[in-house]
């Protein structure tokens, strides 16, 4: 199953809309019934608007009612494996466990594998409230 996901988070990189950065990334956020959820990086021209794809994917799933994750796969045309951002890992975050595994791709097959802790130590959590 996990190349499927990878599959799914590159073919996101040709949906992205990022006519600003050229960047596209592309996500696939997987459930614990197996269901997944692709996302894209959409920019606006008012940068402070645009939405990266790690977050598109979370915010479909959640909208949907999901709010059990097994997976994220995150893929970029980058060198070296792409690393989310502060926000996305926030997100991630909040939505999984500290223990989920976070798949980060680059150009030619480079990976490697995380979990949402080694993304976000000490993460702010509801029990920090």
């Amino acid at each position: 199953m996990e190349q499927e996901w990878k599959d799914i988070a590159i073919a996101a990189l040709d949906k992205a809309y990022v006519p600003y950065s050229h960047f596209p990334v592309g996500a696939c956020l997987v459930t614990k019934d197996g269901k997944t959820y692709q996302g894209i990086n959409i920019e606006n021209a008012s940068f402070g608007l645009s939405n990266c794809a790690e977050r598109t994917a979370f915010f479909k799933a959640v909208s949907e009612g999901e709010k059990e994750f097994i997976h994220l796969v995150v893929a970029g045309h980058t060198p070296e494996p792409i690393s989310p951002c502060g926000a996305c890992r926030q997100v991630m975050a909040e939505f999984c466990d500290p223990d989920m595994p976070v798949t980060l791709l680059g150009d030619n097959q480079v990976e490697t594998q995380m979990t949402v802790r080694e993304l976000l130590p000490y993460a702010f959590t509801e029990k920090d409230l």
